[in-house]
């Protein structure tokens, strides 16, 4: 169990290090300021993307297997019951990045959300390839996911209050 744990931080910790990449690289690279209602829409199209990978592979999955097709419960620890995992985890994260991306992009720049966009996109990729080779392998896509959305969220409005 404490070899798990440990495995879980060092994902942890890469996704932290891979936070701060992504949302203070753009910002040192002097990327040029992008207006807000034109970087937010852009940003969003890779998680939407890789968020339709996710359905159409569980939609895959249920046409191919007669047990599932009529929208049954996909048996817990199976490979469709990750993937819907992965895909409930990913909206949760999405709708994070929906209340947050907005300001982020209006404070630090839509260059930034740009490159968080991207991001967002390899890291649920790492996620999902993660959980299915081994549940504490997800650890570091969540954290890059996550601490991205959130520390940038923290940095914008530190931004704004100075």
């Amino acid at each position: 169990m404490m070899r798990k744990r440990a495995r879980i931080l060092a994902g942890m910790a890469a996704g932290a290090l891979w936070a701060l990449a992504v949302v203070g690289g753009p910002q040192l690279a002097g990327l040029p300021y992008l207006p807000a209602p034109l970087s937010v829409p852009g940003a969003l199209v890779p998680p939407g993307i890789v968020m339709a990978a996710m359905i159409g592979r569980l939609a895959q999955r249920r046409f191919w297997d007669d047990a599932l097709i009529d929208g049954q419960d996909f048996p817990s620890g199976s490979p469709g019951w990750v993937d819907q995992r992965v895909l409930h985890n990913t909206i949760e994260q999405v709708v994070l990045a929906l209340v947050t991306w907005p300001f982020v992009a209006l404070t630090l720049g839509g260059g930034v959300v740009l490159v968080m966009g991207v991001a967002f996109a390899l890291s649920r990729l790492a996620f999902w390839i993660g959980y299915h080779a081994a549940p504490p392998l997800r650890a570091f896509g969540f954290a890059a996911t996550f601490y991205t959305t959130v520390l940038a969220a923290f940095w914008a409005v530190f931004a704004w209050a100075i």
